[in-house]
């Protein structure tokens, strides 16, 4: 009888906690708006693949593109069960999660990859891949974006392509046209080695913060300016708050796309091959998408009454200048060699420099 009544009482626990999650789980965010069209019950290879972002933005609707297009292309063989909004977690959380194994894909942010990854931070250096054509420009190197995708090829995770999200820039609640101007902003940054050093470099005053916590902070004057893409602060509604925008475009928001290499080695070579030209072809896609995204935000927003503006090209210039000590900084790790690398160049940052025109 004592047994029953246990028994009776831990089943009733069960099922007065399950509805009392059952609400808070109903909240999280749903992926019914990018269903696929098709059933992916048949397939033989599925796998899952992360990112942290919202699908609204170009850079990441990409993994439901690929998802689509892998299915077509593959016969029905292969389903990527994609999942944005941080449902698996953070970024450092789920590249460990790729890199044991437990997921086989990740559109990781270039900021976050370089926990893991420190020669993929050569892309998060001001003014160096800083607009969709020099981001193009790159992605065609030949060696050097090969040199690039290797790097962390040594960890068991290997790196086809990448996706953008725009131009980074200051979106505040003041107008900033000049450097002096910037001075007196407290910037949101993101909580990255190159952003910090960044904006030591450049003088100003970075406060390292949360995203979900940018709304509240604008709001109530506890920072002034947010370091973000248009698209970003656009689509967020954080031109409701900050009215101006000064197009720095120091660097454009990008998502790499990391597959763990046991996983991958482990699909038949067709199927391997299928994997990597799709995810290619639509990255491409999205890259585009993105640029023409970010000229309709601008559109919209301008419509809304937010002034943009530029620094004339001597402020520019000293930005520059000063920011020139933060590519000597990271360069020793992202020129560091591995012992897969097939290119061994004497200089990588330095080649990357030249091909891509930077001048000080």
């Amino acid at each position: 009888m004592h047994l029953k009544r246990v028994s009776f009482c831990a089943t009733l626990f069960l099922i007065v906690f399950a509805l009392l999650i059952s609400p808070a789980l109903a909240k999280g965010p749903s992926l019914e708006k990018w269903k696929p069209a098709f059933d992916p019950s048949g397939a033989k290879y599925k796998f899952i693949v992360s990112n942290v972002s919202h699908p609204v933005l170009k850079g990441v609707y990409t993994g439901f593109a690929i998802r689509d297009e892998l299915w077509k292309r593959s016969n029905g063989q292969m389903y990527l069960d994609y999942k944005p909004f941080s449902m698996l977690g953070g970024e450092v959380e789920v590249l460990n999660q790729l890199q044991m194994g437990a997921i086989q894909g990740m559109a990781v942010s270039s900021v976050a990859s370089t926990n893991l990854g420190p020669r993929f931070g050569i892309v998060n250096l001001p003014f160096l891949v800083d607009s969709f054509e020099k981001l193009e420009k790159f992605v065609n190197s030949g060696k050097l974006f090969d040199h690039f995708l290797m790097a962390m090829d040594h960890q068991g995770i290997m790196a086809v392509d990448i996706a953008s999200y725009g131009n980074y820039g200051w979106a505040t609640t003041v107008p900033v046209k000049t450097i002096a101007d910037a001075k007196q902003v407290k910037f949101r940054i993101a909580e990255a080695a190159v952003n910090k050093l960044s904006y030591q470099a450049w003088g100003f005053n970075p406060v390292v913060m949360p995203w979900p916590d940018v709304p509240v902070a604008l709001k109530q004057g506890v920072i002034t300016g947010l370091d973000h893409t248009l698209t970003v602060c656009s689509i967020t509604k954080k031109f409701e708050v900050a009215k101006y925008y000064t197009e720095l475009n120091y660097a454009q928001g990008l998502f790499i796309w990391l597959f763990n290499k046991a996983w991958f080695n482990s699909l038949p070579p067709d199927l391997q091959k299928t994997l990597v030209e799709t995810v290619k072809d639509m990255c491409a896609e999205a890259r585009v998408a993105a640029k023409a995204q970010e000229l309709e935000q601008r559109k919209a927003a301008m419509g809304q009454g937010i002034q943009f503006f530029q620094l004339s090209d001597k402020e520019m210039l000293t930005l520059k200048n000063q920011a020139d000590a933060v590519h000597q900084k990271f360069a020793p790790e992202i020129n560091e060699l591995r012992a897969g690398d097939t290119y061994r160049p004497d200089n990588y940052l330095l080649e990357v420099q030249k091909y891509m025109g930077y001048t000080k």
